[in-house]
This record gives C-alpha cells, sequence and structure tokens, in this order.
C-alpha cells in the first residue's frame, strides 16, 4: 500500500527525522490558513497522488509566497486528474495539495530502503545524483548508485555512514552525525511500519549545511496491515484501481493486466499457470484473479462482476481445482453468476477434483453461453479461440 508525501513525512518526523515544514491543502478556503503557517519568503506547492514524475508534469512548482499563486496552482490541480509518464492516461484524482517551506538547496541525494527478494537482504541504496532525473541514473548509469546489504542482527552502523557520506556524497565531518542519525531512522522506519520501500528523493544538504529529507514516498506491506492501525488509516481508495479495491472487500486478489481474456481461478499457482497457458495459446490474460481455496457462490459472483468492469474483456476463463470446495458447487455459482450479470462474453470453464464430472453435466445442461473443457491446453485453446471471435 503506498501512502501520500505528507503521510510519509509526518511518520518520518514522527521517528525524529528532518522534514520541512508544510501545511495541507484540501480546499481553497485551506490556503490562507497554510500560508500562515509557512515561514518562508517562497512555497512549495506538491500535488499529492500515488504517481512518480509529479514535478515533470507541474506538480511540484516553487511560487512566491503570495495567495493568488497559490490560488492560480490549486485551481489547476485541485479535484482534477494530474497525468505523469508513470500514471495511466486519465492520471490520478487530485484532492490535497502540500504546502512547503522551500529549501535553500546546496546539494541533492537519494536514499532508499528496499528488499531484495533474490539476496533475501535489506538493502540500502544511496546515490550521489538525486531528484527528478533518478530513473535515468538507474536506466543508463547504475553503477552510480550504491548498494549495501544491512544485517537485520546489527543494522545500519556508524560505519555506513562514515563510508557512504564521506566517499560517496562529499559530506563534511560536522555532516556525518546528521547523516547517521537519518539512516538509523530511516532503518528503524522501514522494521516499524512494516514497510516494502522507503525512498527519499532528494535528500539534500543546503547552504547552512544541514540535512533534510525533502521528498519522501513510503510503501507498506498490505499483509502486515492488520497490525498497522494507523497506517491502515491512510489509505487512500481514490488512488488505485477500483476494481482491485472492490476485490479486496470480497477477499479476492485482482490485479488488472492488458490483455482481453478474463481469469478466475482459485490458488495462486495455478492463476499463474492459467495466465501462461493463454499466452502459450496465443492470448493475453485481462487479469490475475484468485478468488481462493474456499470459493462460494458469492465470491464467483463477485468476481465476474469485477472481471467484466474491464471493457477489453472478450471472454472469460474459469479454471477451479475442487481440493476443498465441490465442482458442482461452483458449477451451480457460476450459473448463477452468469445469470445474474446477463453475460454476453462466453465462459470457458475448467474443473478438475471433488464431483467435477458432476459438475460439467450442470453447465451442459444450462442452456448458457458456457463451453466447457476437460483438458488445460484445451481449455486455453478454446478461450482464445473465442475472444477471437
Amino acid at each position: 500500500m503506498n501512502l501520500h508525501e505528507y503521510q510519509s513525512k509526518a511518520l518520518l518526523r514522527q521517528q525524529g527525522m528532518p522534514v520541512p515544514h508544510s501545511a495541507l491543502i484540501t480546499s481553497h478556503a485551506d490556503i490562507p490558513k497554510a500560508l500562515a503557517e509557512i515561514s518562508t519568503d517562497k512555497v512549495v506547492a506538491k500535488v499529492q497522488v500515488h504517481s512518480g514524475a509529479r514535478g515533470k508534469a507541474g506538480g511540484v512548482v516553487v511560487l512566491p509566497k503570495e495567495e493568488i499563486a497559490v490560488q492560480e496552482f490549486c485551481n489547476k490541480f485541485l479535484g482534477k486528474h494530474l497525468v505523469t509518464v508513470q500514471s495511466t492516461a486519465e492520471g490520478q484524482p487530485v484532492d490535497q495539495i502540500l504546502l512547503e517551506e522551500a529549501a535553500d538547496i546546496d546539494k541533492q541525494f537519494y536514499l532508499a530502503l528496499t528488499l531484495d527478494r533474490a539476496c533475501r537482504e535489506l538493502i540500502l541504496m544511496v546515490s550521489a545524483e538525486g531528484g527528478v532525473e533518478i530513473e535515468e541514473v538507474a536506466e543508463k548509469h547504475p553503477e552510480k548508485i550504491l548498494k549495501v546489504s544491512l544485517d537485520l542482527t546489527t543494522g545500519v552502523q556508524p560505519h555506513h555512514a562514515r563510508y557512504i557520506g564521506f566517499d560517496l556524497l562529499g559530506l563534511s565531518k560536522e555532516q556525518i552525525k546528521p547523516f547517521y542519525g537519518i539512516l538509523t531512522a530511516a532503518y528503524q522506519s522501514y522494521l516499524d511500519y512494516d514497510l516494502s520501500m522507503l525512498e527519499i528523493n532528494p535528500l539534500i544538504t543546503t547552504k547552512s549545511g544541514d540535512i533534510v529529507c525533502l521528498d519522501a514516498k513510503l510503501s507498506v506491506d498490505e499483509s502486515a496491515l492488520y497490525r498497522q492501525s494507523v497506517i491502515r488509516d491512510y489509505r487512500d481508495l481514490s488512488q488505485e484501481d477500483p476494481k482491485e479495491a472492490q476485490a479486496q472487500e470480497h477477499d479476492l486478489t485482482y490485479i488488472a493486466l492488458d490483455g482481453t481474456i478474463g481469469c478466475l481461478v482459485n490458488g495462486a499457482g495455478l492463476a499463474m499457470a492459467t495466465m501462461d497457458l493463454i499466452q502459450y495459446a496465443g492470448g493475453q490474460p485481462a487479469n490475475f484473479l484468485d478468488v481462493g481455496g474456499g470459493a462460494t457462490q458469492e465470491r464467483v459472483t463477485a468476481a465476474f462482476k469485477i472481471i467484466l468492469q474491464d471493457p477489453n474483456v472478450a471472454a472469460i476463463l474459469v479454471n477451479i481445482f475442487g481440493g476443498i470446495v465441490r465442482c458442482d458447487l461452483i458449477a451451480g455459482g457460476i450459473i448463477a453468476a452468469v445469470k445474474e450479470i446477463a453475460m454476453t462474453q462466453p465462459v470457458v470453464v475448467r474443473l478438475q477434483g471433488n464431483l467435477a464430472e458432476e459438475a460439467y453435466q450442470i453447465l451442459a445442461e444450462s442452456g448458457l453461453n458456457i463451453h466447457v473443457a476437460h483438458d488445460f491446453l484445451e481449455a486455453a485453446e478454446k478461450v482464445v479461440s473465442l475472444a477471437g471471435e
């Protein structure tokens, strides 16, 4: 789960990390109060969306501390959508704008903590070339990004700060201690908040020598939200795919893709195999959807409704292994869902396991646009053919 910048900074501030003073604007009425809370002559207005490259899209600008300038910025973005190179074509809705004191920037750096799943280690990533071009740096000059593996038994140590600060970032002797404090606070934040990513870009030094976290992005491991009650309330569903949010309400795992063949499967492994076989047969899956081992008629109906919100879906493949559940009950759920939704798209069903033959008989007698397949590859080829038709 991603957090907005203002939410991320609030959490980091609690850990003692230096972040600029700011105020949140949710309506034009908030502007005078927000300006009164900023002491600098200039302010930075930042659109709050779950998308990178905001600055390149005009969503982050330095403004004079004047109400008319902030009003113009809010008129342009508040209540509208921001389209960036990392967002969808529709962009992300803008419901908040962060107004922040302007910083006297001397140097910009990049700092991040994430899990390297290949190495099974927590990785600290640092670059002396932070800022809006960090993606280009990572693509064209990956050698400029230093990766340091952290031992979870010892965490961040003073030698990490000295090595990175002196050799890579060119910090002064006086800046090493506060830099070490930032590293240790970032590490503790990663653990305390069950993060999957902590990114500070840019981490800056000011001309007076201070080190400040000018921007921050936190991503939280959704599996740990049950114990992160405060962060759980930070969720902004307007920034997420509505189909994925709806799936979570029904305890379904759904990820939207770009194809034309909807997938309704129980079990993540079987779902991945189903997507692979659809591509092997010449088609493209429109989604990943796992209804789980305890699939019920209600969950199957909800799954169909979510899949069909995608206008590109031309056919649906249902691939269920009846280990825990009875296939005949799944067949009844499929029929009920097709009737309730009044589906026009063809449905291909492959069932294996508990009472599968009885289920096939039920489907064959339904009189609906449901096609059965006993073989995995046969099911994939049939749904690809029907989607093409």
